[in-house]
């Protein structure tokens, strides 16, 4: 009875205090606006509640207020911002060649410039791939996806042809493999944008709408309304977020009525599906993995804290392992995963990574807390180097069996089944990614979507959705990045090898109609990094602003609620190594570069010998009274795990 009246004492406050803003011009609106966004059904997309600022809180879970100046920025619903202007033809239809004709087919592109085939990377694990969505993910949101595989699947049917909003891919008559088959259109649609909404009017440029913020900021796991985090995450109980215990694991709470967002799950065995503030965490396979890790890891968190100051209340505890969680995470992305991919000299020399170990504060107040259109997409690169199938191992590190990694799309039930979590916990970091090279997954380009769809190519639909959000051609992309001048197809040759600029000439009629992401595709990768240099540009480009913008970043001296130094050495020592040993399902030893494939150099190690965040950092001296009868054991992580793993759902 307690929390039920917290929580409604705390949202009917929120109600009372919150000032209507646009959510995309982030300006005030009158009750009459709201009122006239009701009738149409937009009041969720076009409209933002904010409760006024206050520049001594912490991170919101909306995202709001970050900048004080700009009070929506930084919050979900708001618009991203372009590396370059947009480019259409008429209606906001997708560019013409430079002869005025139509761009060649996308999966006609995608068939000629990249082959099909598996071979697996010399160095790096599943793990990093699954990660880095994991990271995509916390900026973007799933209602894309949802759109053409649940709301208009119906593209390539008769129906499809009178909707706008489908946009399917033609497949030629003389494809490489549909030749053999009937299919001849890949289902899609247009992405959602304020325009298609219903935000703003039709006749601008269309602009993306996203569910999620545009920080990094664990959106997958807290969610990005506070709504949504008291319904459906906080347990109001020792700082935790609700969790169950099936099967002696510990999950997410599950939906108990109706299947949620878990298209796939195979009744009856398959019935796990999350019930948490985003369905982000009932996506990707990698995704939902991530999700229930760093969902465990801030009650592994908080269940620490709580032994180091017995005397904080559930808020201070809860908002403080948010904290600690959110600047784990990013960490771990920004100083482990980043440098595996983007090479450590390259970033330390551009700026990214910090030269030492210590703060750093950059904070531009006239920088908008955004993402570019241009950041997630170009991240859809990385689908070449994604390995069609996932790998079973056990404890012992034998393998089982594999599993189409696209069947397990909007699958969240597969997890629940058996010593399935331990058995894909264990795959993460023993199996090899794909190479990052000029071949693809057959499964990635030909099923794509597993059972959701008949025939899917998700590099077709990057590839389309490159025009669909306006991009201009790759060259000036490069143009704007390595300010080089390109006149012929020649002059590519600074960036892509011959035989694949001889490619490029015999699908294109001009260097300037190449799409941006067939350009990278073909790239030469960079020196001393497994990415291509324009992807590079774009991503290094965003993350400065992220470290600019965002005035909650961990690193920050001055932030509200800022660590200390003896914190923020704590938090460096964060590993993807060591969230495994903390919350992976039975993992008792792992390399210590868990990016990295085991081999002589990173062998197996028992999780004892990992370091780990102490949270004896965060000892807080008023609560001394209260805990003088812990003894140094307490100062152990594997204490903290242990009492963790321990917890049942009636405690």
């Amino acid at each position: 009875m307690f929390l039920l009246l917290h929580f409604l004492l705390v949202t009917s406050a929120y109600a009372k205090l919150a000032i209507n803003y646009d959510s995309f011009t982030g300006t005030q609106i009158s009750l009459e606006e709201v009122k006239r966004q009701d009738k149409k059904n937009t009041t969720f997309w076009c409209t933002t509640q904010i409760e006024p600022c206050d520049p001594e809180e912490g991170r919101r879970v909306d995202g709001s207020c970050n900048n004080l100046r700009y009070v929506t920025r930084g919050a979900s619903h708001t618009p991203t911002y372009r590396v370059l202007p947009a480019v259409y033809n008429k209606n906001f239809e997708p560019r013409l060649s430079k002869s005025g004709h139509s761009l060649p087919l996308a999966r006609f592109l995608r068939t000629s410039l990249l082959a099909e085939g598996r071979l697996p990377d010399r160095q790096l694990t599943t793990l990093a791939t699954n990660f880095l969505v994991f990271m995509t993910a916390d900026v973007l949101s799933l209602h894309d996806t949802v759109k053409f595989i649940l709301w208009k699947p119906y593209c390539c049917q008769p129906k499809g042809k009178t909707d706008r909003d489908c946009v399917p891919n033609k497949i030629p008559d003389d494809d490489p493999v549909h030749r053999f088959s009937n299919i001849r259109c890949l289902n899609m649609t247009r992405p959602e944008s304020f325009q298609s909404i219903g935000c703003i009017k039709n006749d601008t440029v269309p602009e993306r709408i996203i569910s999620a913020t545009p920080t990094f900021d664990l959106s997958t796991v807290y969610g990005s309304t506070l709504k949504s985090l008291l319904e459906k995450g906080r347990l109001f109980q020792g700082g935790l977020l609700k969790y169950e215990v099936d099967n002696d694991r510990i999950w997410p709470p599950s939906i108990k009525t109706g299947g949620g967002v878990c298209f796939l799950n195979q009744k009856p065995q398959e019935t796990r599906c999350h019930n948490t503030p985003e369905d982000g965490a009932n996506s990707l396979a990698g995704v939902n993995l991530l999700s229930v890790w760093f969902w465990r890891l801030h009650n592994f968190i908080a269940t620490g804290l709580s032994k180091v100051n017995p005397c904080w209340n559930d808020d201070k505890l809860f908002y403080t392992a948010r904290d600690i969680n959110i600047a784990i995470f990013s960490q771990i992305f920004f100083y482990e995963l980043l440098p595996v991919y983007f090479g450590h000299e390259n970033l330390f020399r551009d700026g990214v990574l910090s030269p030492t170990p210590g703060f750093r504060d950059n904070y531009n107040e006239d920088l908008f807390p955004q993402i570019s259109l241009e950041f997630p997409y170009v991240l859809r690169w990385f689908h070449t180097t994604q390995e069609g199938n996932m790998n079973l191992y056990d404890t012992q590190g034998n393998y089982l069996k594999k599993v189409p990694i696209v069947n397990m799309t909007l699958r969240t039930g597969f997890f629940g089944v058996g010593d399935n979590m331990d058995y894909v916990t264990q795959g993460n970091f023993r199996q090899a990614a794909a190479k990052a090279d000029y071949i693809v997954d057959p499964d990635v380009v030909e099923v794509g979507l597993g059972a959701h769809q008949r025939a899917s190519d998700i590099l077709t639909n990057d590839l389309a959705k490159n025009r669909y959000f306006g991009f201009q051609p790759y060259i000036k992309y490069r143009e704007f990045c390595f300010k080089q001048s390109f006149k012929t197809f020649d002059d590519l040759l600074h960036a892509i090898d011959p035989e694949r600029v001889e490619l490029l000439k015999e699908v294109y009629e001009n260097v300037e109609d190449i799409d941006l992401m067939a350009g990278i595709w073909l790239e030469r990768l960079i020196e001393g990094g497994q990415v291509p240099p324009t992807l590079y540009c774009i991503v290094v480009e965003q993350l400065l602003r992220v470290l600019a913008s965002d005035r909650h970043w961990y690193e920050r001296p001055h932030r509200p609620n800022a660590f200390s130094y003896e914190q923020l050495q704590e938090i460096r020592k964060a590993t993807v190594a060591r969230l495994l040993c903390d919350v992976g399902d039975k993992v008792t030893h792992i390399q210590r570069q868990a990016f990295y494939r085991i081999n002589p150099n990173n062998p197996l190690c028992n999780c004892e010998n990992i370091d780990f965040v102490n949270l004896w950092a965060w000892k807080d001296p008023k609560c001394d009274n209260q805990s003088s009868q812990f003894d140094a054991f307490y100062n152990s992580a594997l204490f903290f795990h242990n009492q963790f793993m321990k917890l049942k759902t009636n405690e």
